[in-house]
């Protein structure tokens, strides 16, 4: 089943290496969310953080996967911790891939990185990028699976609170 996935990375540091995940086509055309054309970015900035906020709200749209792309400093950046949090709400799957290895575009790789914090409970599997499209498409699918699952429970209140509801 193919599956639409928000990726988010630290855009600044991490946009080439991230562009080599994207380019390995496992998610393709409309399929690929999260990955913001530069001017779409670079604009969103100017205007600032609330219009940060609306377009990433609007890339999380109708996505059921979420694939955390980790470099160095992505743990740190407030806007990955958002689009966690926000994927936490709408019950998407989560996945972890490391990406400090791959290149940038001066040719250099970085240090790893922590891996961001997720709510106890939460399944949020990582793996180190190896350019392997069957591997990550499978492990995108086991995190949409996880999504489905979590859409089909019944709302509990501790569930309700936890999710903003």
């Amino acid at each position: 089943m193919a599956r639409r996935v928000f990726f988010s990375f630290h855009y600044d540091r991490d946009v080439f290496r991230a562009n080599q995940v994207r380019n390995a086509n496992v998610v393709l055309g409309p399929d690929v969310a999260g990955f913001f054309d530069h001017s779409e970015y670079e604009d969103a900035k100017k205007r600032g953080d609330e219009a940060i906020r609306r377009m990433i709200l609007g890339h999380l749209d109708n996505t059921s996967v979420t694939v955390v792309l980790i470099g160095t400093f992505t743990s740190l950046r407030p806007w990955v911790r958002f689009e966690i949090a926000e994927s936490v709400k709408r019950k998407n799957g989560l996945l972890g891939i490391r990406i400090h290895h791959l290149k940038d575009g001066t040719g250099a790789t970085s240090a790893p990185g922590g891996v961001p914090t997720v709510p106890a409970g939460i399944a949020f599997p990582v793996y180190t990028w190896e350019a392997s499209v069957g591997g990550f498409g499978d492990a995108i699918e086991t995190a949409g699976q996880r999504s489905d699952a979590l859409k089909r429970q019944r709302p509990t209140l501790l569930t309700g609170l936890f999710y903003g509801r």
